[in-house]
């Protein structure tokens, strides 16, 4: 799936992560919609950053930003997915849903604490259904790097889903955010990338490191035979 002339509606869009987002997508050229619970806090935000890099950014409330969008991206806190994803529902059949959420427990949050179904993005896929194109990414990039334009992000972007196609399309997304992404295999293995993510936060705190990630080493096809 391409979403050339298409919009991506960035579902808690009000927040870093969100914001940083939709800034990198919008000055790569995409139509941007930011979603909030309050849409006229959402159309303020959307209005300072789009001035910020001086493109057109759109604000909406959070139902009215998924129905809009030809793609949606799910940044909300882990305590507020499930009730995002029931309302979105009606409004992401046959779209590609990126799902950007991390099984977060204050004040734990450095330990791992995947949910029921695995991870929280195969639960997520689970309530959505099959008609809706669930992908994990997203969930080992420091906020902070991602809201400053100007920050090389020199860590790599695990892509996880059921369909190929739209895993391919959030690479291709990725990579107009200047990040590198790959093909990370099913839904299941978002596990890894949400785990991670608990994991990163221990060692930024011990090592006093700003925004610890992760680089996969190897080159594709290096392993084929001449």
């Amino acid at each position: 799936m391409s979403i050339e002339n298409k919009s991506i509606a960035i579902i808690g869009g009000t927040g870093a992560l969100g914001s940083g987002l939709a800034a990198r997508w919008a000055k790569a050229g995409h139509t941007v919609i930011i979603g909030s619970r309050d849409g006229d806090r959402a159309s303020q935000s959307a209005k300072q950053l789009g001035d910020s890099i001086g493109v057109e950014i759109l604000g909406m409330e959070n139902a009215q930003a998924a129905a809009a969008g030809g793609l949606v991206v799910l940044t909300v806190p882990y305590s507020n997915h499930q009730s995002t994803l029931e309302l979105i529902q009606p409004h992401v059949d046959d779209k590609i849903v990126v799902d950007v959420t991390v099984p977060l427990m204050p004040p734990k949050v450095r330990t791992v604490q995947l949910p029921e179904p695995g991870s929280v993005v195969k639960g997520a896929q689970n309530f959505l259904g099959k008609d809706v194109r669930v992908v994990s990414a997203f969930q080992n990039v420091a906020a902070t790097h991602l809201a400053d334009l100007d920050h090389d992000i020199d860590c790599d972007v695990l892509v996880c889903g059921n369909d190929p196609k739209a895993r391919q399309t959030v690479i291709d997304l990725a990579e107009d955010a200047s990040m590198r992404a790959w093909h990370a295999g099913r839904i299941d293995n978002s596990a890894v990338a949400e785990a991670l993510t608990s994991v990163l936060i221990f060692m930024n705190g011990h090592y006093k490191i700003d925004g610890a990630g992760i680089k996969i080493m190897g080159k594709p096809g290096s392993a084929e035979k001449e």
